[in-house]
Formats: structure tokens, C-alpha cells, sequence
């Protein structure tokens, strides 16, 4: 089990400049450590953001969404599993803020939650290895 060091990202800003950046931020920050893991959470491969980024361009993203979200569902379930109280990711919330809530700066809401429960995920398993 790796020891996850990075578990204060602040999700809101992170979403905000991938919006931005029309996913180019995270485009490269996934390749570079995050791939690794969503993976270690979620115990299991996934396909790389690249992918279903290059995916996502003939449909306006709408597939490199799909991916979020199916991870967010993820996150959602290993939150549940180790008893992490609180409001989560899920699909719903990682879909319908990035498509209903454009205009109100929801990639970036969605992201805040998705990166919340990922934190909240990495330290919880962080204190029960004994890092």
C-alpha cells in the first residue's frame, strides 16, 4: 500500500483552472501522479485520463465526463466502505454540475467534492497503514 502525500488538494481551484485550460491541467497532472493512484483507491486498473480525454474530443468531452463520473461513483463506494461521514462524489453530482451548472461555476463545484472525497479517502487509508 503506497502512502498517499498529497491529501489537501484544493478541489474548487484545481476545477476552476481545468475549466479554464479546457482540461489540459488535468490532462497533464493525471498523467504525471494522480493515474497511480485512483488506482491504488480504487483497487483496480482504469483507463488513463489521455485516453478518455482523446476520446472526449469528437463528443465535446462528454465521454472524458462519462470517466469522471464513473470514478466519482467509484470514490463515492470506498468512501461508504470505510465509514467516511459526510457528503461525497458520486456520478450525479460530478455529471450534473458540470453540465446543468456550467454557468455557475460547476466543473468547479464538482470538482471541489470529487477532490474532498478523494482526500478525505487518502487520509483515512494513510491513518490505517500507519503513515
Amino acid at each position: 500500500m503506497m502512502k498517499f502525500e498529497h491529501t489537501n488538494r484544493h478541489g474548487f481551484l484545481i476545477g476552476l483552472a481545468d475549466f479554464m485550460t479546457a482540461g489540459l491541467l488535468l490532462l497533464f497532472w493525471m498523467k504525471k501522479s494522480m493515474h497511480r493512484e485512483f488506482e491504488e483507491v480504487l483497487g483496480h486498473p482504469i483507463e488513463s485520463y489521455s485516453s478518455a480525454y482523446l476520446k472526449g474530443i469528437p463528443n465535446l468531452f462528454i465521454y472524458t465526463l462519462h470517466w469522471m463520473a464513473k470514478i466519482a461513483e467509484e470514490m463515492k463506494a470506498k468512501a461508504i466502505e470505510l465509514g467516511l461521514e459526510g457528503s461525497y462524489t458520486s456520478y450525479r453530482h460530478m455529471f450534473g454540475w458540470n453540465t446543468w451548472g456550467l454557468l455557475l461555476f460547476g466543473p468547479a463545484v464538482a470538482t471541489a467534492r470529487f477532490f474532498d472525497t478523494l482526500n478525505r479517502i487518502e487520509q483515512e487509508l494513510n491513518h490505517r497503514n500507519g503513515f
